[in-house]
Formats: structure tokens, sequence, C-alpha cells
């Protein structure tokens, strides 16, 4: 699936549904007095402004290759997911800060069937929307759509813990703030995991042992010698992969046949692994500083 249509299948989706549950939560919030499904409820609007993020970022990324960013705008997903991240991150800084408040002042919330029912429909509604994202996610290997899916997984487990703590209130006055407090430690957690996956690829990572395998048997296929490949580095762009590596090849070997070694294996890998290759040919029995 298209990345860019999946970011804003995605992201329309859940702006719908997550408008809609923050009007619920909210409302129970208030007529219960209770400070976490407040807190759910502004955690679920949080989702809608991700989604929007998730569309933005879909937009960009999708931009062309310029003459200013010749490997496209491919990494602006994962800035999108970054943001999403840093969202979260506030979000649950104001969630402790409140249940802090409501523990010293000793207040309590007052549950009824309305809260119950409200949160009952609010696990079911968020965990689907998880299952969508993932989906979605994985279907166009769109890592902001992904993000966004633990977005709406933490909203669908926060909202369980209140409907535990729900049947405890009547024994512990301090269970509503207790909850708070756990929904807004599961939120930054969500909010570190999104932004260390996203900076690391935008960092660069290396490439993993399964794809050097999965490279070499390629060229086993197209040549019988070992051309004894490493130093291998990947660039992600989201778009598009770029991959460097070395070869060694005879000394004596003409440029011209070491060049159609090399384009042959490069031609390759694009088609088998839908990565563009550059290789760096060396003779081989030379070795240099970046062996």
């Amino acid at each position: 699936m298209d990345k860019t249509r999946a970011g804003y299948q995605e992201g329309i989706v859940s702006i719908i549904t997550n408008t809609a549950l923050f009007g619920l939560k909210l409302w129970a919030g208030i007529v219960s007095g209770s400070i976490a499904i407040t807190a759910d409820a502004w955690h679920t609007l949080s989702d809608s402004l991700s989604s929007i993020f998730v569309i933005a970022g879909a937009r960009l990324a999708s931009r062309k290759p310029d003459k200013d960013h010749p490997f496209g705008h491919g990494r602006w997903e994962h800035i999108a997911s970054i943001f999403i991240g840093i969202l979260l991150g506030i979000i649950a800084w104001g969630f402790i800060t409140d249940a802090l408040e409501q523990f010293h002042k000793r207040e309590s919330a007052t549950f009824g069937t309305l809260a119950i029912v409200v949160t009952l429909v609010s696990i079911v509604a968020k965990e689907l929307l998880a299952r969508y994202a993932f989906h979605l996610g994985k279907k166009a290997d769109n890592n902001a759509i992904k993000a966004d899916g633990w977005h709406h997984r933490s909203d669908a487990l926060s909202s369980i813990i209140i409907l535990v703590g729900i049947f405890f209130t009547h024994y512990f006055w301090w269970i509503d703030s207790l909850m708070g407090a756990i929904v807004a430690i599961m939120i930054f957690y969500a909010a570190y995991s999104i932004i260390r996956d996203s900076i690391n690829k935008l960092l660069g990572e290396k490439p993993s042992n399964a794809l050097i395998v999965r490279i070499e048997e390629i060229m086993g296929t197209l040549y019988q010698q070992d051309l004894l490949a490493h130093h291998f580095h990947i660039h992600n762009y989201v778009n598009h992969k770029e991959l460097t590596f070395h070869i060694k090849l005879e000394r004596n070997m003409s440029l011209e046949k070491a060049h159609s070694i090399a384009t042959e294996i490069e031609e390759t890998l694009f088609e088998e692994l839908g990565v563009r290759a550059t290789i760096h040919v060396e003779p081989i029995d030379v070795s240099h500083k970046f062996d």
C-alpha cells in the first residue's frame, strides 16, 4: 500500500473516532469527578493531534526528490514520529502533576455505571484502532502509523487500568490518583520508545545480520568465488534505502570487467531487495584502514 494513502487513511479514521471518544470520556470524567478518566479523555484527544502529525508527515514524506534533497523527503516520517512522542511526554507530565495534586488534597472520585460503560467502550474502540494502525503501518511500512498505533494501544491499556481501579474505589480513597499516575508512566514509556526508535533511524543503523547474509547469498548465485564483501553501510531514507559495501576482485582483472561485476550485483540487489547499492572494488591482496 502507498505510504501517503495509508497515512491519510489511518489519520482520518483516528481523528473521527478519537474526537467522539474524547467527548464521552470527558463527560464521564466530569460527572464522576475522576481525574484519571478526565486525563484519559485528554490522552484520547491527543491521539487526534498525533494523527494530524501522521497526515502531515505522510504528505511531506511523499514529496519528490529535489535539488536540495536528492534522497527525497521520506525521513519526515521519522520526524513526525518524534513530534508524536514529544506530545505524549507533555501530556504525561500534566497527568503526573494532576495526580499528585489530587493525592495531596486527599480527593477521591465517585464512579457510577456511566464511567464503567464509557471505559469499556473506550477499551474496545482503542484496541481496534491500534490493530488497524498496526495493520496499515506494516502493510505500508510506515513508522509514523505504527507509532500512532502504540498511542492508541497505550490509551486502551490506560482505560483497562482505570476500569480495574473503579472496582476498588470504595476501599481506597487514593485509587484515582494512583491510576492517574500509572497512566502517565505508561504514556511516558510509549513516548520514550517512539522517540528512541525514530532517532535511531535518523542517526543511521547498521545493516542487520539477516540482510548481510541475504546479500551474500545473492552474490553467491551470481559468482562462484567468494567476493569477500565487507564494510557494509546502509542509509534508510524511508522511501528507499542506499547501501554501500566493498568487494575484492583479482588484481589483474580489467577495469571494464570489475565494473561489469559490480554493476550486475547492484542491479540484482535492487531487483531482489529494492535496495540501491554502491559497490567499492578492491584488489584481493590489498587492504586499507577501512577494511
